[in-house]
């Protein structure tokens, strides 16, 4: 039922139509009724009937008075109830199509009440014998009840949502709609002296069936999909434009509860949803997170993302730079972020590969033809040159850099073809003259993929600090200076490795961790590069490296100790490299794997960034990890300022967006969409993978399964499928002699006739004994 607006000096105010579908009619009433307000009395006005489809739902048309949508299985009606005391149709929309899709027609006005006896009842009697044809010709699996000779079938509105009310758009009123088939649809009506009108219908896009549906302002959509996600799109022209996605775990129809990384850590898994939007839910304690600013998506094809201070000491960050494929830019640090660009130094028209703080006031670029040293004008900062341009120097190699990083009174840039490392240093000559110049280079067996050179003040910092009571490390603590300069890179071979940067002595290598990761692990050989490597002094030194196939792996030296013998500047030389453990390995998604410290500090939690962002801790003796609920985004960096001293920065959908973690759990959903409806689910301790039980399936042969799930990335790595008519119900791990066994309950139907609720009448109950093996299939035995 709905309200119809009508004047309020009408007799009958207000109107309140009521859709009436009497059992075993053929008739559709739309009833009126009025409250009489001299009466006080609700009066019943008037009834419109006809014979024709069911009738689902009304709509009063915004800004008209007296004019409404009846929506009914496979068309629409216009009508007019200025008079409720007589209602009539002034025009029809056909949403009937044939199956590939046809736009939507409009018919002439409707006859209402006056149907010709005849017409209606050939009418019936078509409609009976098409219902005999489907009866006798076709099978048990036809949809909707359509015949089979024939290609067309009545589509139904199943939600729909006037546009919201314009100023600039008096007298019009647009309507969008979805269909069942996931057809988006918008009508125009237009009011002028004679009533409303149709002016115009356009076909939008495909989609899921949503139900309901909200045009929102800003020309934004939100539609909610029955057991599946919902979406929030953006009307473009002719096509609704995706912006996100917005969970649905309902309807959980079972759960597994599983430690799967061993970090005492408890993970679910979960069918959640119904065919076709069935899907395996990975539901995890996640961190959540303060949006403070979003700007326009105007920073598309970001390369890199870096936040930088004018000194070491400073309490804040004073530069943002970003880069692009064939740009730098940046820009000052603050809740509005202007671009300073000219007035710091760096070159504009190259990717920066690398920058960071060399010395107090001393920034540094790192581009492909070479290292740039810049010192800022006051006007990018208020400690810079009080001159009016920047104070730059150049360093420029034979041939082409390809990574590098910036330490405290040290620069390292690698190249390839041939893979040599250098090493650099600056100094002042004079005055605001500042020069680069190269203290180390050799020639490398192996390509370097990454560098990272640890803060010094940090690693010291944490050496006096960072033990308990009644360790070793604290009653005979190393002092300060003892620890040499080091950096860690990840080179071709694929290795991590330790080298040696100390002032006046030659590059060697301290220690090597070798990147393994087989099969047996979950990676394939191909794309174990390290596309980022970070130094970790927590509780003890480790490693971690970021792959480029999305795996995260973590080194530890052979040694107890806070930090090996080999960074100590008395230590000697091994006539045996020292070799790194591989502790642990997680899979964090299946692109690179970029690791960024929210601080400076040795011991700080990393963000790390693959398909989604995750919050690492570092003072954990394995990886454990808890996932940030934002957008997949593509760069981060810490950003700290007066107006947010704990910010990060991520780059995601062409926006810069500043955001803080808050210190509060809630519950993150990683979504593997696995087809038909999942009904029971199992964790297999032996091979670390899922049991899922599926029914719904589109297939022809088989309508249920059995399937092996790996847990990590949602893929199918064996299936058991049922015979036709045969049901999966239920399924159980055990073990028979030496043979893990599934043991699955199913039915059997014998075809026709169905129960009302959606079974065979005649079923046969059974058991499969289904043998499960390490990853590789899944047989049956019996």
């Amino acid at each position: 039922m709905r309200f119809i607006s009508v004047p309020q000096d009408e007799e009958y105010y207000p109107v309140l139509a009521m859709i009436i579908n009497r059992k075993g009619s053929d008739v559709n009433d739309l009833s009126l009724f009025g409250y009489d307000s001299s009466s006080c009395v609700i009066n019943h006005l008037s009834s419109y009937s006809e014979i024709g489809p069911l009738v689902l739902d009304v709509s009063e048309i915004p800004e008209t008075f007296g004019f409404a949508l009846l929506l009914r299985v496979g068309d629409a009606l216009l009508l007019d109830l200025r008079n409720p005391t007589n209602v009539c149709c002034i025009q029809r929309v056909s949403l009937t199509t044939n199956l590939i899709g046809e736009p939507i027609t409009v018919e002439d006005p409707c006859p209402g009440l006056d149907v010709d006896d005849d017409v209606a009842a050939c009418a019936l009697l078509e409609l009976r014998d098409s219902g005999n044809n489907i009866m006798k010709d076709d099978g048990y699996m036809d949809i909707d009840g359509v015949d089979s000779r024939s290609n067309v079938k009545p589509r139904i509105v199943c939600s729909w949502s006037w546009e919201p009310p314009d100023p600039v758009r008096r007298g019009c009123a647009r309507l969008l709609f979805c269909l069942d088939d996931g057809e988006f649809h918008i009508l125009e009506f237009t009011l002028d002296v004679e009533g409303a009108k149709l002016y115009t219908f356009e076909y939008i896009d495909r989609t899921l069936p949503c139900r309901p549906l909200f045009w929102m302002k800003n020309r934004m959509i939100i539609g909610f999909v029955e057991m599946g996600d919902g979406m929030i799109f953006k009307l473009g022209h002719r096509r609704l434009l995706h912006k996100s996605t917005i969970q649905n775990v309902a309807p959980i129809l079972d759960l597994a509860i599983a430690d799967y990384h061993g970090e005492k850590q408890d993970q679910m898994f979960a069918c959640c949803g119904m065919s076709p939007e069935g899907s395996l839910r990975v539901l995890r304690n996640g961190v959540n997170v303060d949006r403070l600013l979003k700007t326009e998506a105007i920073y598309q094809g970001v390369t890199g993302l870096w936040t930088l201070r004018m000194k070491a000491t400073d309490a804040y960050h004073s530069f943002l730079v970003l880069s692009f494929v064939e740009e730098t830019r940046i820009l000052s640090v603050g809740l509005s972020f202007n671009d300073i660009s000219d007035a710091v130094g760096f070159q504009p028209d190259v990717c920066t590969l690398a920058c960071g703080l060399v010395a107090d006031n001393l920034l540094v670029q790192i581009y492909s033809k070479g290292v740039k040293v810049c010192l800022p004008t006051v006007y990018a900062h208020p400690e810079g040159a009080p001159l009016t341009s920047p104070i730059c120097t150049d360093w420029y190699p034979a041939i082409t850099i390809s990574v590098g990083a910036v330490g405290h009174n040290i620069v390292v840039v690698a190249t390839s073809n041939p893979c040599c490392l250098y090493v650099l240093g600056v100094r002042s000559s004079s005055s605001y003259q500042y020069e680069l110049y190269a203290t180390h280079h050799v020639q490398l067996q192996y390509e370097v993929s990454c560098i990272s050179i640890p803060q010094e003040d940090c690693i010291h910092d944490n050496v006096s600090f960072s033990c308990g009571e009644g360790d070793d490390i604290c009653k005979n603590p190393p002092p300060k200076v003892n620890v040499c300069k080091f950096a860690v890179i990840g080179t071709h071979r694929p290795s991590v490795e330790i080298i040696s940067l100390e002032p006046g002595e030659a590059l060697r290598v301290l220690t090597i961790g070798t990147v393994s990761v087989n099969n047996a692990l979950g990676a394939p050989m191909s794309g174990c590069i390290p596309e980022n490597v970070r130094f970790v002094a927590a509780e003890r030194f480790y490693i971690l490296a970021g792959l480029r196939n999305g795996m995260l792996l973590r080194f530890e030296s052979e040694t107890r100790d806070y930090l090996p013998g080999f960074l100590y500047k008395d230590s000697s030389i091994p006539s045996v490299n020292t070799f790194l453990q591989l502790i642990s390995i997680r899979r964090i998604g299946i692109t690179p794997v970029l690791l960024v410290p929210i601080h400076d500090s040795a011991n700080a939690d990393i963000i790390v960034l693959s398909d989604r962002p995750w919050l690492l801790h570092a003072a954990r003796h394995s990886l454990a990890y808890s996932s940030i609920s934002f957008l997949s985004a593509s760069h981060v960096t810490p950003v700290s300022s007066v107006d947010c001293p704990n910010g990060l920065l991520f780059v995601a959908e062409s926006c810069l967006h500043l955001v803080e973690l808050v210190h509060g759990k809630r519950l993150n959903a990683q979504k593997f969409s696995i087809g038909g409806t999942p009904r029971k689910v199992l964790y297999h301790n032996e091979s670390r993978t899922l049991l899922v039980l599926r029914t719904g399936l589109n297939g022809a042969s088989s309508s249920s399964d059995v399937v092996q799930v790996d847990p990590q990335n949602g893929v199918l790595l064996s299936r058991y499928k049922c015979e036709p008519g045969e049901t999966a119900k239920c399924m159980q791990i055990a073990k028979i002699g030496n043979d893990q066994v599934l043991i699955v309950g199913t039915t059997k139907s014998a075809g026709r006739p169905m129960m009302s609720n959606g079974e065979a009448e005649r079923c046969t109950p059974d058991l499969l004994f289904i043998i499960i093996r390490f990853i590789s299939n899944i047989s049956m035995i019996h």
